[in-house]
Parts: structure tokens; sequence; C-alpha cells
């Protein structure tokens, strides 16, 4: 089983009617303790199963409050469903057969309920008139490879009074024809005796299924069916989806027969349907089973919901409560004990009740759980039950608690699959992401829940009339024009989408190799990166380099008074007396990287612009970071200019002089640049120019002619100062100068549609090759950009113009980059989408849209690591064997300690970049994680907090960085770094333990004097005695006493 976001089918607009859907995520492998969690839940599932005993569905809403997001049960899972699995299409007769009126059909009340309730549909006369065109759906069939069909029987077409008498002769026709044809091509029918289409005159006659005459007149009808089409039929659906005939039929009015309000009716209708069911079921039991070896099930539908407070017991009740009102309705008799749920019967006094005998007689009436998971268990959503908790889409998760309370029954999903507005026609990119999602959502529960899902049925075959929609949505595989006369049914996306699944039987991950082991070469760069840097303007600690004596006013205004006249000895200024500069060397130690990519703050070093007025201060504290990070062999690599969307970061003056917008700010930036060079060069070994200045329409977005001119003065400027380094200081300092491109990879939103693949191609032309192609191939923009607007220009739907580079500055520009240096973040997927207008998002006709089933960041960037070997192929393949810095690369994490996310996006990003370098032959020369620390208020990018508290995920790029990438197991160290690490820890200790360590030597000869001083008192005091004591001692005659 692969994890990952599924390969070359994206696309979903609808992602903006359930924002929170995001949680089907990419795969990863458990931690211990999750593992031992699954394992439990499994266990208990299992039993559960085993015992065949119903359980609590609350349970699926109990979560883990240290749930990983990146844990393997939730993410995307690349896996096949198993052997010989049920891969069917299904259809409702009255949905797409036409003809009501046609050969003796009788009509139904569906048809009466048209032109009563919905007056502004013609009539269903024409919808895709399969009655007519029956081989045409045949050709669908085949075209899609299905192994059963679903669909449903129309009651008043073989018996139009609704009484199992004398068939209607072509209607059976039909049905014979069709049953015949699908077993001629070994698909299996799955057949819906009941599929809303009530004949009109049992309405009218006996008031439907509110009298419970119906129950006897519905075994008649099954009865027939049985004996005439049982031969060829091993699947039969009694009712479809119930809870919508009694909900919507007589309480909102929806559906046919439209009455509402009538709560009483509407639980007497269920009751009917159940007993109905029952009956039929009881009835092929008995007569029908023994010969014809056939099942018979009820299709029960549903919504999902989610409490507004997974911890909160009440919330999560009122979501049991929802459950059970719609699906324990009916499931609760059919496939629990034979009787409606507890609370139920305690809510309801209008509740019909069951006898004992009945209860054991509706107990068990199902050979399978047939469910139904589609848009009108959701619309309108003021008519579903709520509770006052939030729909949602999680098929998983419905199906996880149909296995709680029901004990793991078998399941054939019936009907699954979303909508398209009625304008869409083959190009339904919305049903490919839905789809998507459902089917892994399925496998998901069968690999990883266990749950018996034996077949699915995607829904439906063909676009028809949709009941209270009409024809204002289309849900079908194959579009029909409901105005032609042939009525033509041709393949959609999804059609081809369905195709594919169906033939591989399911998710193969195509978009990547699986995970190597391998490593970068020694001279490989492991590095972080951070913005810019702001400088401090003064030293924060002054006390040693300022030569005044101060004395403090305690007991006054608290104040230090400078004692005049009085100079004390000082020790010169260091790099370490800037606060700032501490902190970032603590980081930068622990990161344990190569690299430190910062940008300079040009406003800071030159507020004026002009070189005349340098703030020499701001350059020493931007030495000072430099030169203490070589100290701990961390070297630097410099950005000149970080501009912003919030901060464009050019000097005031500047800035109000036109910004990019005057050419007289790139010869402002050379000058800048020439004393960068000057006073830092020496250190500096590696220089950015310019940071992702394709993404100055940012600020630049008046027009797309102003972001086209910025930009072009941007690239004169970075070309400048290149070749000022070429020309005047590479000699000497030997270092290499770039800019730095954003490089986010595109694909086809709709990988069946031809516009999507070029749309992706034109998003990188406009994107990437914009700045890369003047610097890496032409000297000019890129052919397919320029033609591109154009085109556009001709059809009247921009006034856009891309600059012309004159001959001496296409020469200043072409090869005025030392390497490639790309920033990239998430791979997107784009779709055409023509727009009028002269701006330059507009003249790209792109639209973004975001896969739902990707593992995304809170600010949704989705985390697709193969977009970053395809852009780093695509580099190659464009510009050549060019060296290739990714000079940032990171995400978002909310966590604030344990960052998993961003473990996981470090590990597949740098295991894609790891692919390229050894399997591509890409030459990458260094990885910078982005970034170092995180702003206040911002997206989690860093790996440390703004209050520089460090986060788990240092450890792992720690690893990754002494690993040089993830080398064989038991290997030996490719690069001698025992001894430089063994430095590094012992420089790491001293710099962090530094005040601790001052005041422990201070501490240790204050004592050792003290002790001195002690000693010798002691010594003389014992002489002195001695002494005295030598005075008391009388003396021989004739002796002198000498006292020393």
């Amino acid at each position: 089983m692969k994890p990952g976001c599924a390969a070359g089918s994206p696309g979903n607009e609808w992602i903006f009617f359930r924002a929170d859907e995001r949680h089907i995520r990419y795969r990863k492998t458990m931690s211990n303790g999750a593992l031992q969690r699954s394992v439990i839940l499994s266990a208990f599932i299992l039993l559960q199963a085993v015992t065949g005993l119903s359980g609590d569905g609350r349970a699926i809403w109990s979560k883990n409050p240290n749930f990983s997001p990146v844990n393997a049960s939730q993410l995307f899972l690349y896996d096949t469903f198993p052997k010989n699995f049920f891969w069917g299409v299904g259809t409702g007769a009255f949905q797409v057969e036409g003809s009501w009126k046609k050969d003796g059909k009788g009509p139904s009340v569906w048809d009466h309920f048209i032109h009563t309730h919905l007056k502004n549909v013609n009539s269903t006369n024409g919808s895709s008139d399969s009655y007519i065109f029956l081989e045409k759906d045949l050709s669908a069939l085949d075209f899609i490879g299905v192994s059963f069909y679903q669909f449903s029987i129309s009651w008043p077409r073989l018996f139009p009074d609704g009484i199992a008498a004398v068939a209607n002769a072509k209607g059976l026709q039909y049905y014979n024809t069709l049953l015949d044809a699908l077993v001629l091509r070994n698909i299996k029918p799955v057949v819906t005796l009941y599929h809303w289409d009530l004949p009109l005159a049992l309405q009218e006659k006996y008031g439907g299924w509110k009298n419970e005459s119906m129950v006897d007149i519905f075994n008649d009808y099954a009865t027939y069916c049985f004996q005439t089409f049982g031969d060829r039929v091993k699947y039969w659906i009694t009712i479809h989806n119930p809870y919508l005939v009694a909900w919507h039929g007589y309480n909102t009015g929806l559906h046919a027969p439209g009455e509402k309000g009538n709560l009483a009716a509407v639980y007497t209708v269920g009751h009917n349907l159940i007993k109905a069911h029952s009956k039929v079921w009881h009835n092929y039991n008995r007569n029908f089973r023994p010969h014809q070896k056939g099942y018979v099930s009820i299709t029960l539908g549903s919504h999902w919901i989610e409490p507004n407070r997974s911890e909160n017991t009440m919330d999560v009740s009122m979501c049991q409560e929802s459950m059970v009102f719609v699906l324990g309705w009916f499931a609760t008799p059919i496939h629990g004990n034979g009787d409606y749920p507890d609370t139920m019967k305690k809510s309801l006094s209008i509740l019909p009740l069951f006898s004992e005998a009945e209860k054991e007689e509706i107990r068990g009436t199902a050979d399978f759980f047939a469910f139904s998971f589609g848009p009108n268990n959701f619309k309108p959503p003021n008519t579903i039950d709520k509770m006052g908790q939030n729909l949602s889409l999680n098929l998983r998760k419905v199906l996880n608690w149909i296995k709680l309370e029901y004990g793991n029954p078998r399941i054939l999903i019936t009907e699954n699959g979303w909508f398209t507005d009625s304008y869409v026609k083959t190009e339904d990119t919305t049903a490919i992401y839905m789809m998507k999602k459902f089917l892994n959502q399925v496998l998901q529960a069968i690999r990883i829940d266990d749950i018996q899902v034996f077949g699915y049925t995607a829904w439906s075959l063909l676009d028809g009339f949709e009941w209270h929609d009409a024809y204002n949505t289309r849900r079908g595989l194959f579009y029909v024009d409901f105005n032609s006369k042939q009525k033509e049914r041709k393949p959609k996306s999804s059609a081809h989408y369905y195709k594919q699944i169906i033939q591989e039987n399911g998710f193969i991950l195509k978009e990547s190799t699986p995970d190597m082991q391998g490593q970068f070469p020694c001279d490989f760069s492991w590095g972080i990166t951070e913005s810019v840097l702001k400088p401090e303007s003064m030293a924060s600690s002054p006390q040693f380099t300022d030569p005044h004596l101060y004395l403090w006013n305690a007991t006054g205004n608290r104040l230090l008074h400078r004692v005049e006249g009085v100079k004390l000895k000082t020790r010169p200024a260091q790099c370490t007396d800037f606060v700032s500069i501490k902190k970032q060397l603590e980081m930068l130690t622990r990161m344990k990287v190569t690299h430190y990519r910062f940008a300079l703050d040009w406003a800071s070093v030159l507020p004026t612009g002009n070189v005349s007025e340098v703030n020499q201060q701001v350059l020493r504290y931007y030495r000072c970071v430099i030169s203490e990070g070589l100290k701990l062999n961390i070297s630097p690599m410099v950005t000149l200019y970080h501009p912003t969307h919030a901060h464009l970061g050019l000097p005031t003056p500047l800035l109000h002089s036109g910004g990019w917008l005057n050419p007289s700010t790139a010869t402002a930036f050379q000058d800048y640049a020439g004393l960068c060079f000057q006073e830092l060069g020496d250190l500096v070994k590696l220089w950015i120019t310019i940071n992702e200045p394709n993404r100055l329409s940012d600020i630049y977005n008046r027009t797309s002619n102003d972001t086209y001119r910025a930009a072009h003065n941007l690239l004169i400027a970075h070309a400048l100062v290149w070749h000022l380094y070429d020309q005047q200081y590479r000699l000497s300092q030997r270092g290499a100068v770039s800019l730095s491109l954003h490089s986010d990879w595109a694909e086809p939103a709709n990988p069946y549609v031809d516009s999507h693949w070029k749309a992706a191609e034109r998003f990188l032309q406009f994107e990437i090759a914009w700045f890369a192609d003047p610097l890496f191939k032409t000297g000019d923009y890129p052919t397919a950009m320029r033609e591109y607007i154009a085109s556009k220009n001709r059809q009247g739907l921009s006034s856009s113009a891309l600059p012309h580079f004159t001959e001496v500055e296409r020469r200043l520009v072409k090869g005025a980059a030392d390497f490639y240096a790309l920033n990239h973040f998430t791979t997107r997927y784009v779709m055409h989408e023509q727009q009028n207008g002269s701006r330059y998002d507009s003249d790209r006709d792109v639209q973004f849209l975001q896969d739902i089933t990707c593992l995304s960041s809170p600010t949704r960037l989705a985390v697709l690591p193969w977009g970053e070997r395809k852009l780093l192929r695509w580099i190659r393949k464009n510009y050549g064997d060019v060296d290739i810095y990714i000079t940032a690369n990171g995400i978002d994490d909310q966590s604030l300690e344990n960052d998993q996310l961003r473990k996981y996006y470090l590990e597949k990003y740098v295991q894609e970049a790891l692919k390229a370098y050894l399997i591509d032959k890409v030459k990458i020369k260094g990885y910078y994680a982005f970034k170092l620390t995180e702003e206040k208020s911002k997206p989690r990018f860093g790996f440390f907090t703004s209050d520089f508290r460090a986060k788990s995920s240092i450890q792992f790029y720690n690893h990754l960085i002494s690993s040089s990438g993830f080398p064989l197991e038991n290997s030996s160290p490719r690069c001698n770094q025992t001894q430089e690490k063994a430095e590094c820890i012992a420089c790491s200790f001293l710099l962090q333990k530094k005040p601790l360590i001052f005041f422990g030597c201070c501490f240790f000869s204050t004592l050792v004097l003290l002790l001195s001083i002690t000693i010798l008192h002691q010594r003389k005091r014992r002489q002195f005695w001695k002494a005295k004591s030598l005075q008391n001692i009388p003396l021989k005659q004739g002796h002198k006493r000498v006292l020393s």
C-alpha cells in the first residue's frame, strides 16, 4: 500500500462547499503509539463483527488529541481494491428512459408531479431516451468496462395501473432485451424494483404508500419480476432510498406526491415501505432463492455529520441522533433488532409500532447492506435535521458508523457521486475530484478499517432528470444533449477517469517512484533560509564599550548620572554585543546547517538610496552576522533585495520616484550592490540579487503593463549587478551570483482535457520562463508568452504588451546568472479559463483548483513532493546542465512543538530532490529549508517559534544533514565528519553556556582566593600562638630567648 495524492487525476471546483474536508491526507508510516491505538480499535470493532453484535456509532466521533496530521490511516491511499471487486454504474428508470406515454406506459406520480409542481419543466419525454436508444446505453457500458449495471424497472411501464396482472408487452420486451444484452456482455444486472415512479393509479385509488394495501400490491409486482427476470438477475433491490420517499414526498413536498408537513403520513409511509420490503424479501427467500440463488436488499441513503466540538458529549449525541433519525430509521429494523431505534420511539409519539411478530418478520431481511451516498441525501441542506451540527462528505466515516451499529455487514454502495451544473458538458472536472475522494475513502475503509465493501456504483451512467432539480444539474458519466434528436452519449472526463480506476482496480502511484536510499555529495550545501534580517541600530550590550562611570540615583529619580572627568578602561567592541546575533548563532548551531541564507535590508543600509549616505552601523551588523557564522563553519548566502507583498523594501526616495517603474532604480540597485560586494564580499561566496522578482505582480498590479515594466527593470538591475560582480569582484572574491525565482510546479487539473495541459505549461512559461529564458536561454522573453499575449490582443481580450529588449540589453541579460536558484513550496493544479482584461493574471488565462484529497497545510499548500522532481527535470530540459540551489522549501505547520507535518514534508521533498540528483542527474548543489523563525500573526513556517522555542523538526533536519540524505542502514559515513561534529558539539555547548561558564569561573576564582586567604590567616595564627607559648617556657641558665 502506498500513500500520497492521486496521480494525474485532480480537479474540484466544489472545494468551496466544505472547506474542512481537507483532511484526506497523504500516507505516512504510523508511529508506534498511533499503531497500537489503531490495533486496539480494530480489535474492538473486529470483536463486534465476529460476534454479530451491533454497537454504538458514537465512537466514530471520538478524536485522539495527539492524532498526527500525517497519520498513515488518514492519508490518501495508493492501493488496489480486492480481487473481483464489483464495479458498476447505475440509472433510475424515470430519470433516463423518457417516452413517458409511449407504447402503453402508464403515468407515474412523478409525471403528475412535474405537471403540477414543476411547471417550468416541459416533461420527461426528452430526457436521455434510454427506452429508444438502448444500444447507445450498452455502448456506454462497454466503454467504461463495468462488471455490473444497476437499473430500475419502471413499474408503470410494466403495469400501467400498478396491478400485476397482464404485463405491457412493449415494456416487457424492453427489459428482456436489456437483460439479455447484459448477460451477453457478461455484465451482471442489479435490478431495483421501485425507484420512486409509483403508478399514478395506485396513488389516486389507494393514497399510495400511506395505505397498507400497498404492501401486498408491491409484493405481487415483485413476484412477477422474480418469475420473469430472476433467471438472469442475481441482485435485487426492493426500494431505493425509502427515507427520501417518505421525507420529501410527505413532509418537504420536494418529491412526488408533493404533500407537505404531514408528519404522521411521513412515518406511516416509512412503516409501510419497511413492511413491503420485508414481505418481498421473505417471498424471494421462500419461493425463488432455492433455484435462482440470488440476493435481495433495500438501498438506504444517508448524509454524514460532524460535531461542532468533537470533545463535547452533547454535540456527539446530536450527531448520533441525526444519523439515527435518517439512516437508523430504516436500518435498525432491517439490519438490527427488527424495531425502530429507541431514540425515535422515545421522541416520536406518532411513530407506528411493530408487533412482536412483525419485528421478528422484519429483522434480518437484507442479504447485504445496500447504501446510497450522494447529493440527494444532502440537498437542500435546510431540509436535513442536522441537530445544530455540520454536514460532511465523509463516506468512510459513514461506512464505519454502519460497521459499528450493525455488526460489520457486507456492503454494496448502490449510489455514489456528485453533480455538476447544467451548462457543464464533457469537461466535468468536479466529478473527477469527487469520485477520487469518495473512491479513496471506500478503499481506506476496506484496507485500513476492514469494512466489507464488495461493490461500488458510480451514479449515474447518463445525464437525466434530477428529481426536484429537474434538468438544472447533471450527474451522468456521459453527456447527453437533451435538445438533440439522436441523444448521443458523449463520455465526460469522469467516464475516462472511472474507466481508468476500473482497469487498474484502484489507485496506482504514477507520479513518483518508491523512496530510495542514497546520499548527496560531501560538499552539498545544507542550509536554512530567513527573510529580511532587520539590523540592530546599536549594540545591545554597551556596558563593555562605554568608558564612562555612572552613579545610580537609587532613592531619587532612579536614573544613571555620568561622573564627569572619570574614564574607565574598556575592551574593543565585539559582534556578540548584539543580542540578536547571539540568538541567531544559538539557533543556527542547533540547526547544524552548513549555510545560512538571509536578506539585507536595502532601506536600512542606504536610507536615502544613495551610496553617499551609508549607515555603517547596519553594515557592521551584517558583517558581524556573517563573520560570527563563519566561526561556526556556517557559510552565508546573502540576498541583496527581498521585496514582499506587504513591504516593497525600497529606500523611501526611490519608492517615491516610481520604484521599479523607474529605470533609474536599476542603477541605484547596482550602486547598492557594489557597496555590499565591497564591504561584505570577502566573506560571502553566494549572492542572490533579488528574491522572487516573478512575484512582483502582487504589488505592481494596476495594469499588466506596469507588471511587465517593473519586471523588465528588475531583470536589467540584476544583470547590471551580475556584470559588476563579474568584472570587478569575481577574480578576488571568487563568488557566484544569481536571482531566486518562485518556482512552483503546475499539473493539469483535468488530465483528460488538452486545454488543461496547455494551461499547465502556460503557467510555467508566465511564472518561471518569464525570467529564466532571458537569463539562461535567449536573452529575451519566452516566445510562447509573447505569442499568447499577442493572440489575446488580436481577440480584443487584452491590451498588454511585453517590453522589448534592445540588442545591448539582450547581451547584458543573457547568461547573467551563475546558477539557478529556486524557491519551491507546492504543486498547483491548473485549468484553462479565458479571462478578459489587461492584467498579468488575466493574460495567463489560468484558474487554480484545490485537490481536496491531498494533504494540505493550514494555508492550503498541497504537499505534493513529486512536483519538485518534475520541476527540476523541467529546468534541466529547458536550461541545460545548470547548477541548481533550492533556496527555499518549506510548509506552515500549526504545531508549536511537535511539527509532524513539517517533518513529513522535509522527508518527502528531500527524497524527491535526491531522486533528481541520483537518477535524473540534475546538478543540485544545495537545499535550504524555509525558514529559521516564524513571524507573529503569520503562517508558521519556522523551525523556531517567534519567541525562539525550538520545534521537533530541528532534530529531524539535523539527522538528514548528518546523514547527507538517506544512507543505507549500517553504512559507514561517506564524509569524515566525526572530528568536525565533536568540535561543533563543543562549540555549541560553549556558546550556549557562556554566561554560566563565566559565572562559574568567577565563582571558582573567588572561592580559591577566599580559601587561600583563610589558609594563610590560619597559618599565621598558629605561628603566633606557638611563639606565645614559647615565651612561657622557662630557659636554662645562660640561655637567651630568641624570637622570630
